[in-house]
């Protein structure tokens, strides 16, 4: 008996946590009746989406979430995620959308739906300062590091020198793929080009750029297959930025140049 009640217990345990569930949104609506959208990002990802000196959120990405959200009248949660999960996370609800510098792939489009691409970018090659490195070809034998599940690890495996690498050695973030770059633990880092940049900014006396790359690409956000509304949306509201100069605005405080794609 006691081993049925306790039975029954449970059942109504699961019942209950299932009814309580908050359901996926899929729709503009469903974000408007909930009051918040929620941005999914890797909050390492200098300067699209990181963090200050005092651990406050800020970026690219992160102003131009703002001011959407502004726009739209809905308040924008922005929601740490680790990166290799990314797609997980947003299918099961936890974010609305992936706006943190995403690469539009033939691979993430088989899993999400992108607005429409916003910046160019390219997998550039860092390497240390005097490295004798200095085509991708040099790159055989030598240990290279990526972020998992990256659109730089994507590049290095579809290239031709990846069997010819000593290792591809993959990191949860660039800032720690970067910081073995810079204890010679690995040989080089293929990154994506603007937080590459940024950091050189940062560190001009540290690292060097290969002039070969991994590839040209765009940035896009990422919804859920379902969510091509709530994509239409961000997308008008980013076109209406683009016409009245507050898109240009934003690049220019970050870029110090207008690189919005047009």
């Amino acid at each position: 008996m006691k081993k049925l009640l306790l039975l029954g217990i449970a059942v109504l345990g699961v019942i209950t946590l299932a009814s309580c569930k908050e359901e996926v949104v899929q729709t503009w609506d469903d974000i408007e009746s909930r009051g918040y959208m929620i941005v999914g990002l890797d909050d390492t990802f200098a300067p699209m989406g990181f963090r200050d000196e005092q651990g406050e959120l800020t970026g690219f990405d992160v102003d131009l979430a703002i001011e959407v959200g502004q726009r739209l009248g809905i308040e924008v949660r922005f929601q740490p995620i680790d990166w290799d999960a990314k797609v997980l996370e947003l299918n099961a609800g936890t974010i609305d959308m992936i706006w943190n510098g995403l690469t539009i792939t033939d691979s993430r489009l088989e899993e999400m739906v992108f607005s429409n691409p916003y910046l160019e970018n390219t997998q550039m090659i860092m390497v240390k300062k005097g490295a004798n490195i200095s085509t991708i070809s040099d790159l055989e034998g030598l240990k290279v590091g990526v972020q998992l599940s990256s659109a730089s690890e994507e590049a290095v495996v579809a290239s031709d020198v990846y069997d010819d690498l000593g290792e591809l050695v993959k990191f949860d973030t660039f800032n720690s793929a970067l910081l073995e770059l810079q204890n010679q633990t690995i040989d080089a880092v293929v990154i994506d080009e603007i937080m590459g940049r940024y950091i050189i900014s940062l560190n001009p006396d540290v690292y060097e750029v290969l002039e070969d790359n991994f590839g040209e690409e765009r940035y896009g956000i990422g919804f859920r297959l379902e969510s091509s509304d709530i994509r239409d949306q961000i997308n008008q509201t980013l076109l209406d930025m683009i016409a009245d100069g507050k898109a240009t605005e934003i690049s220019v405080k970050w870029f110090d140049e207008d690189i919005f794609l047009r």
